[in-house]
């Protein structure tokens, strides 16, 4: 994989930030747009806007068969069984507050338990936690090893008869720990309850296939995966979508209004209420045939090689704290870090002054902060268009700020 032609498709990247050439390493953040996905939103802003399913006329058929195509697309994508169990959300948050409150409160009574982790992203925390609170049910968390890593035996203890959901993210945004998701899932259902999957650093970085995982439900976002913002997929098993009840209401969704009641479309509709999310849709659609054209396995062996190259460099500037599974055990293409006592903002704001854009704060997990035992971090994260040099920057950076803080060293 040529990551240097491959960064020619992104026209952001093709500019100075501060009198220095842009590396972009934020992207668990969101990822940038190549010329296809962006092109792709222009033709159907100049060409055929219009709205879908509803109409008769050229446009609407020519905006309908794009839209209803990226649901073609997803659907093979993560390896569904059905164009039905692909639903369009505004994201990876929309997906799983969906879940939590159909699915979630139709099955969840008092007593029973919701199981997920330290290491969750907080749109994977707090719509259980609302839940458990509704419903008088009870929340745990599976425990993490030092390396952020969850152990099976953990699993097997925590998940019981009374746990009805289980919900883990596949990847942590934080720490770069992939989860065995497909084992999890297997005990879940040994005890009878559902796996849900936060997919949102998944999806743009290796294959999927809900199949395989036998997941009940996954979310993820497209703006992550070089996709538009805005869009996003709840994936869930056709025989829990066919029971689930709508939360949003509205046009689109229905299938007949009468005074006093109405009934819902069939899958996937009745859970796209509104006119749809129809640009977004068209855009990731664009942005899963770049994806594939590369090849996810091609990504994911050259992200996790540039983690690799990230860790042997960084860790020999002495004060680095590194978190998540050490290099050369598996983990996902980022590195999350703190430079001694320098506040993480500060290390963020000299690397900008540099050129070079990473993120610093709590990364919506102050659940795992704590468990880290530090109030923030940063972290610099790859994606296709990233290279060895890129991250030889980010050690020039992270040297230039030591000396710049050098009397808290």
């Amino acid at each position: 994989m040529d990551a240097l032609e491959i960064k020619k498709y992104f026209p952001i990247l093709d500019q100075e930030v501060n009198g220095h050439p842009l590396v972009y390493l934020d992207n668990a953040a969101t990822s940038q747009k190549p010329v296809q996905v962006i092109e792709a939103l222009d033709k159907y802003y100049r060409e055929y806007n219009s709205n879908v399913h509803r109409g008769v006329h050229t446009l609407g058929n020519r905006a309908t068969d794009a839209y209803e195509g990226a649901r073609d697309k997803v659907r093979k994508f993560i390896h569904a069984k059905a164009r039905e169990e692909i639903v369009f959300t505004r994201g990876t948050t929309t997906a799983l507050n969906t879940i939590a409150q159909s699915y979630g409160r139709a099955n969840v009574n008092e007593g029973d338990e919701i199981v997920i982790t330290y290491m969750e992203h907080h749109s994977n925390i707090i719509p259980w936690q609302q839940l458990a609170k509704e419903k008088g049910a009870v929340l745990k968390y599976l425990p993490l090893q030092e390396n952020g890593s969850v152990l099976l035996e953990d699993a097997r203890e925590m998940i019981t008869e009374k746990t009805k959901i289980v919900s883990i993210m596949m990847v942590s945004n934080v720490l770069g720990t992939i989860n065995p998701i497909k084992e999890i899932a297997e005990i879940a259902h040994q005890k009878g309850a559902v796996m849900v999957v936060d997919g949102a650093q998944t999806a743009p970085h290796m294959k999927i296939d809900v199949q395989d995982l036998n997941c009940d439900f996954l979310a993820f976002s497209g703006h992550k995966m070089c996709g538009p913002t805005g869009i996003g997929v709840m994936y869930g098993k056709k025989e829990h979508l066919e029971k689930m009840e709508p939360i949003e209401f509205g046009g689109e969704m229905i299938d007949f209004v009468g005074l006093y009641d109405s009934t819902w479309k069939e899958l996937p509709w009745k859970f796209e209420g509104g006119t749809p999310i129809i640009a977004g849709a068209i855009g990731l659609g664009a942005a899963i045939d770049f994806l594939e054209e590369i090849g996810l396995d091609e990504i994911e062996q050259y992200e996790h090689r540039l983690a690799d190259y990230a860790m042997e460099k960084m860790s020999t500037i002495e004060g680095m704290t590194i978190y998540g599974p050490l290099a050369g055990e598996k983990r996902a293409g980022l590195v999350t870090f703190n430079l001694g006592d320098v506040h993480p903002h500060d290390v963020a704001t000299v690397l900008d002054a540099e050129g070079i854009a990473v993120r610093a704060g709590h990364h919506c997990a102050q659940p795992l902060m704590k468990w880290l035992n530090c109030s923030a971090t940063a972290r610099a994260s790859f994606y296709v268009y990233n290279s060895e040099e890129d991250i030889d920057r980010l050690v020039q950076g992270l040297v230039k700020t030591k000396e710049y803080f050098s009397d808290v060293f």
